[in-house]
């Protein structure tokens, strides 16, 4: 299959949308109509071939190369095809994404995957605070796909967080899960503060301990939980650490909460 390539002449002075750019788009046009399109950038409006040198013909893949974290909104709303960012990414990477796959090979900003519906987005190096969240004002978190992190993710990863599935190889930062209602987030690293703050339902599935948990979870000691086996056969072929973990590992310390919200979410601290 052929790559359609953009690759930036120089960093951009202000933020560049690039929503527009997604294989959903792109179907049917050739590079010169590419070229000619719009790009929101400030107060202003950008051409796509003033931005960027393009090359090759799209069929379904798409490239970004040398990129910079003032690229925002990359595979935002797409259905299918690929997306590869050869660089870092800025803001709402993979934002309310339905389908397809992006891997980034850099770090990305703030609100990547937020209001993500399915796909995957793969990003090998760190995430930015509200990772899988719900956009700004809005109640509704991540509700499907998968999201793979090669390193570490900010605070309030998977916050409002209704469906899905989150995996970081790496940290994350405070208060990781908060307000969550469904899904499922697994951390190698160790998480920062008050993980699961107003979490009704869900799964937190730590490596090690929180430093500090909200008072409202309960220790409900240590035992076997034979879906831990389930779910790492699910993570089979995916990119990373998560991909090849084995799948003899079911102990773990179990924490019930938020009892103030409902009370069914729980922490899982592997044993």
């Amino acid at each position: 299959m052929s790559t359609f390539r953009l690759t930036l002449r120089e960093p951009p002075a202000q933020r560049v949308d690039l929503s527009p750019l997604v294989p959903d788009r792109l179907t049917g046009k050739a590079a010169a109509d590419i070229g000619a399109m719009e790009l929101p950038c400030g107060n202003r409006r950008l051409r796509v071939d003033d931005l960027f040198t393009l090359s090759g013909t799209f069929a379904g893949e798409i490239e970004f190369a040398e990129t910079s974290g003032k690229l925002d909104r990359i595979g935002g709303g797409m259905s299918h095809g690929r997306i590869t960012v050869r660089g870092h990414a800025g803001a709402y990477v993979g934002a309310e994404m339905r389908g397809g796959l992006i891997e980034v090979h850099g770090s990305v900003g703030a609100y990547a995957a937020c209001k993500m519906q399915g796909g995957l987005l793969h990003i090998r190096r760190d995430a930015g605070d509200f990772l899988g969240a719900g956009l700004p004002g809005d109640h509704r978190g991540m509700r499907g796909g998968t999201v793979v992190v090669g390193r570490n993710a900010g605070a309030r990863t998977g916050d409002r967080m209704r469906r899905g599935m989150v995996l970081v190889e790496g940290n994350v930062g405070d208060y990781c899960g908060s307000r969550m209602i469904a899904g499922t987030i697994a951390v190698a690293g160790g998480v920062g503060a008050f993980p699961g703050m107003a979490m009704r339902r869900g799964t937190l599935l730590v490596e090690q301990a929180p430093p500090e948990l909200v008072a409202t979870f309960q220790d409900c000691g240590e035992y076997a939980h034979a879906f831990l086996t389930l779910l790492v056969r699910s993570w089979r072929g995916l990119p990373g650490r998560f991909g090849k973990l084995p799948e003899g590992r079911v102990r773990a310390r179990r924490y019930m909460g938020d009892l103030a919200n409902d009370g069914r979410g729980e922490i899982l601290v592997w044993v």
